[in-house]
């Protein structure tokens, strides 16, 4: 079942991101802040985190947030599914349920951007997948070496 995340929800999404073993422990700090801010004030300014949990728990979760000054354009801040239920759908579930709720308020874009890191492959791979094109590459955009892989969808 996806629902809305709540305040309850923070430690367990943290721990889920981190136990992926993929984001750099500066990410997972500002993961928690992320939360922090959408449950203080950002979901009042229409960003949007969602999980999907089951009798198993938490088994994934999405933050996505509209960009300021564009036309329905939209971001996908985060999108993590428990390291050890990856490969069973969660992800495109999670995914698909972005999009229909960006759909149904009529919005035009949306915007994933991700490191070009080795380990991201599987990442942008399942971008891809899912209906994703590659827009753009920033070469040393998070840090030398690492690139920003920006892709998007249209809707």
């Amino acid at each position: 079942m996806i629902r809305s995340a709540t305040p309850a929800d923070t430690d367990a999404l943290v721990a889920l991101a981190n136990g992926t073993g993929v984001f750099q422990p500066h990410e997972i700090v500002a993961l928690r802040e992320v939360l922090d801010d959408y449950h203080a004030a950002n979901e009042a300014e229409g960003h949007v985190a969602r999980v999907f949990a089951d009798a198993e728990g938490i088994a994934g979760f999405t933050y996505f947030a509209p960009v300021p000054m564009t036309d329905r354009t939209w971001e996908l801040w985060w999108i993590a599914v428990d390291a050890g239920r990856q490969g069973c759908g969660l992800g495109r579930t999670l995914i698909e349920d972005v999009e229909a709720a960006l759909r149904s308020k009529g919005q035009r874009l949306l915007l994933i951007d991700t490191s070009s890191l080795p380990n991201y492959e599987p990442t942008r791979r399942f971008y891809l997948k899912t209906g994703y094109s590659q827009v753009a590459q920033i070469p040393d955009f998070y840090r030398d070496g690492d690139d920003k892989a920006l892709f998007w969808k249209k809707f």
